[in-house]
């Protein structure tokens, strides 16, 4: 007569049937069917129960299982009742129909590129089924992993992906922004205050300057309320796409315009109540992306702006979808979201707030610059004196993380020959930051552009386009080990009760997000035209 759907306290799926003016000394049996195969799970059959009034159904231990249909027969009095619910079936058998073309679409397509294109694609596409399987191996609960987020999040990249680099109107909008990026609006201040020959000392005086001007131009997007329309648009599009929760969809909307210790703020009153899985996710959504504050730093430095704001957008659905492959959701998710984020009170303030909000920024990546290239230079330093000793003085850093790095590059679709030193920048990238990472490969993309030697000594200046564009879009994150203490600090200080989860949750984190900033690098390759003009 009434169902009612919950969740039991070890995941399980739980239907209650309430049965209403119970005759005592009747029969009654209960029998809950499920598809051959769901969505959310594996195989499960059907089960039958005794019903009495007020029984639980046993629960099933499948993650999300929803009943196809549930039959009710009341035996008494020669009457009988049964309760399907049409929903359910419909929801299953249309959303498996849904991956099936998405699947066979995805593969004609690759099979018809290829023929024009070439082969070299479809190591990328090869790549990007590695990571998921590596994933998924190496998952925290493989058993309970719900493939629907997943599927949907490379979708969502692919999607991005082709309206981006292969369409002219995707790629004209985000060149268009990159164009506005570019724009030296803050010029005239960095002169104002640092004199004509500023650009003498370019990161100091011409790169800085740009994230305090891109953190005020946010503060007052943020007062005049456009970025929390735009995030939660963006954030709502996700939670109905992938099928994640509110706060996650949220966070990771948020991290494709703020940084990975702005975001968690959108989510501040909700951090102490949100699950291992979600928690898990805030983290992995800030490892797998860039803040716009720094976003003009790395322009700055000549990488492809165009390149840089789309893969920030593509890596957003791809840090849900490997979260929730590397860390699955075994617990009843209960925050919803409703509260708004208090504001300055005016248009001045706001720029004033943005403005004084950088400062810590800015002295945060001198300092750690600083430092972090002082360090390298020393390890380099001492290396090559133990290769010394071995007749191998050209062991450095960057050949150790060369070696490491070197088949995950080759997998994300660069050239062989390229691949060493992608692998190099990956490990710049992973063991100080993508500032360092991002400066180096600057230097090949001036080689290239300046022309010249390929090899000086046996040694390659620069690399192919090809190679340049998906090194671009793997090192676009913050998954770094320095990154690691400071999402660590961040979210302990705001959420002190989650402090283990946290601890335990964020190396995990910083894997999944680097492997998501990988994904979206094979997306790149795998739909980019390289060396085709858009006219064609």
């Amino acid at each position: 007569r009434k169902g009612k759907e919950g969740w039991s306290e070890k995941g399980g799926y739980l239907l209650t049937l309430n049965l209403i003016e119970i005759t005592p000394d009747k029969s009654y049996s209960c029998f809950i069917g499920f598809p051959p195969h769901s969505d959310f799970g594996d195989m499960v059959g059907g089960h039958f129960s005794e019903c009495h009034q007020g029984m639980l159904l046993p629960e099933l231990h499948q993650q999300r299982q929803v009943p196809a249909c549930v039959e009710l027969h009341i035996s008494g009095k020669g009457k009988e009742y049964l309760v399907f619910f049409r929903m359910s079936c419909l929801t299953l058998f249309f959303s498996r129909v849904l991956c099936a073309a998405f699947i066979i679409t995805i593969i004609c397509w690759l099979i018809f590129d290829t023929a024009k294109q070439g082969s070299r694609q479809l190591i990328s596409f090869g790549g990007l089924v590695m990571y998921i399987l590596l994933m998924f191996i190496f998952s925290k609960y493989p058993n309970r992993v719900a493939w629907r987020p997943v599927f949907s999040g490379i979708g969502m990249q692919f999607i991005l992906g082709l309206l981006v680099l292969r369409t002219k109107v995707g790629f004209d909008v985000f060149n268009w922004l990159g164009i506005q990026i570019q724009v030296s609006y803050w010029a005239k201040s960095a002169k104002f205050v640092f004199g004509e020959k500023y650009t003498n000392h370019f990161f100091a005086f011409k790169v800085l300057p740009i994230v305090v001007f891109f953190s005020t131009v946010m503060s007052v997007l943020y007062h005049v309320g456009f970025m929390q329309w735009l995030i939660g648009k963006v954030g709502w599009i996700m939670q109905i796409f992938m099928g994640t929760t509110p706060v996650e969809s949220l966070v990771a909307a948020g991290n494709i315009f703020v940084g990975q210790t702005e975001s968690p703020l959108l989510i501040r009153p909700y951090l102490p109540y949100i699950t291992k899985s979600e928690l898990h996710a805030v983290m992995t959504a800030g490892f797998s992306t860039i803040a716009g504050s720094v976003l003009g730093a790395y322009i700055s430095f000549g990488v492809s702006a165009s390149h840089l704001l789309t893969a920030s957008v593509m890596s957003a659905p791809a840090s849900l979808a490997m979260s929730k492959l590397f860390w699955p959701e075994t617990e009843k998710p209960t925050v919803t979201l409703r509260s708004g984020k208090c504001l300055p009170e005016n248009l001045l303030e706001a720029a004033s707030q943005g403005a004084s909000t950088s400062i810590p920024l800015v002295a945060n990546i001198a300092v750690n610059l600083i430092s972090f290239l002082a360090l390298l230079a020393f390890l380099d330093s001492a290396l090559s004196w133990v290769g010394n000793l071995f007749d191998y003085p050209q062991l450095n850093f960057e050949n150790i993380c060369a070696h490491v790095f070197m088949p995950f590059s080759f997998m994300m679709g660069v050239d062989w020959e390229d691949s060493f030193i992608v692998g190099g920048l990956l490990g710049y990238k992973t063991f100080f930051n993508e500032f360092v990472a991002y400066e180096r490969l600057s230097k090949l993309i001036h080689n290239r552009e300046k022309g010249g030697s390929m090899y000086i000594n046996g040694v390659k200046q620069y690399m192919t386009v090809r190679s340049e564009v998906i090194a671009t879009y793997a090192l676009c994150g913050f998954a770094n080990f320095g990154s690691l203490g400071l999402v660590i600090g961040g979210l302990t200080s705001i959420a002190p009760s989650k402090k283990k989860e946290i601890a335990g949750g964020a190396f995990r984190a910083m894997i999944a997000g680097t492997v998501a900033c990988f994904m979206t690098a094979c997306v790149a390759g795998t739909v980019h035209k390289f060396g085709v003009p858009y006219s064609q």
